[in-house]
Order: C-alpha cells, then structure tokens, then sequence
C-alpha cells in the first residue's frame, strides 16, 4: 500500500485535505474493496483518490469548475475511475445512491441538508465522516450525528507540523475529524 504525498497532487487555488488528515479520514471511513463513496465538496479529489485506490467507486461533488478539473487531471494522474459531478450540494445528491460510506469535506453552508439527505439515502451500518476547520460546523455535524442516533462516534483533533530543509518546523492549520456509524 503506498499512500499519495501532498506534492504528488495536480493543485491550483482550491483547498486540499492534507496527507496526515487525508489519511486519518480513509481510515476513520474504514474504505475497503467494495464500497461506494460519496465525497462531497470534493476539491482536488485527494479523499476521491485514495479511496478510489482502496478499490472504492467513487462520486465526487465538487461546486467549483476548478475543482472538477481538478478532480478530473489527479483521476488521470494516478489511473483511477471517478464520477465527478460539478453542483452545489445538496443539488446533484438526488441521482446518487448505492453509497455506503460519505466524507464531507466542503459544505457550503448547507451541512444540514446535506447529512440529511446522506442520512436518508444511506444504508444501516454505513459511516459518515468529516473534516472541520470552525466549531459552528463541528458542533452542528456532533448534534446531527447524536440526533441522529449514529453509533461509534468519534471525534479527533488533527495537528501536524513538519520540518523544512533548514530545520524549521512549520504548523498547518489543526483539522477536526469526525466520524458516526449508521444504526
């Protein structure tokens, strides 16, 4: 198994879930053979990939059109097949199905429709998961998560820094990740 580097990645101005978190969030998913993602506010297509490379089928949503191309170059790169479609969601959900897992990377400010939408469509025992930069979209994903009844609920705080060829460390931003089992 060889993961993807950051700097492996085709990258233009829209954001990317980082190597450390980007992993974190394929194990959280607990992607396998066999399983169908939904990945939405999809960016470069980072989480797209990997799972894609887990043996996932992947549909990746993604609003802006430098995204999908984006999506579509990296899907090339590394020889994966992705559905990319180019809406906002939760518009361009209604026609996917079959998913049994979902990563929310980007929201858009629709979170709720969102997970409501996931959650209706979604099978017993499949997972949600999702990245946070702001506790008011964290704190709204754990009330949906326990409203919900999700099941196996966790919630991980993800800080990395990394040392530069002169020895300096540098920080990213710290990323919330969290994950709920459908009952």
């Amino acid at each position: 198994m060889r993961w993807i580097r950051d700097e492996e990645f085709i990258r233009g101005k829209i954001p990317m879930t980082k190597f450390d978190a980007r992993i974190a969030a394929i194990a959280a998913l607990e992607i396998e053979k066999g399983d169908t993602l939904l990945d939405v506010g999809a960016g470069t297509g980072s989480i797209s990939i990997e799972a894609a490379l887990q043996g996932a089928t992947v549909f990746a949503v993604e609003a802006q059109e430098e995204g999908t191309n984006l999506i579509r170059q990296n899907a090339l790169k590394f020889k994966v097949d992705i559905e990319i479609i180019n809406k906002h969601a939760p518009h361009g959900l209604e026609k996917i199905s079959g998913f049994n897992k979902c990563f929310i990377g980007g929201s858009g400010g629709k979170l709720r429709q969102i997970f409501e939408h996931v959650n209706e469509k979604m099978p017993s025992g499949g997972i949600i998961a999702a990245n946070f930069i702001t506790l008011k979209n964290l704190n709204e994903f754990m009330v949906l998560l326990n409203h919900y009844a999700y099941e196996d609920i966790e919630l991980k705080l993800i800080q990395v820094s990394y040392m530069e060829n002169a020895g300096i460390i540098k920080s990213q931003n710290p990323i919330f990740l969290a994950r709920g089992r459908k009952p």
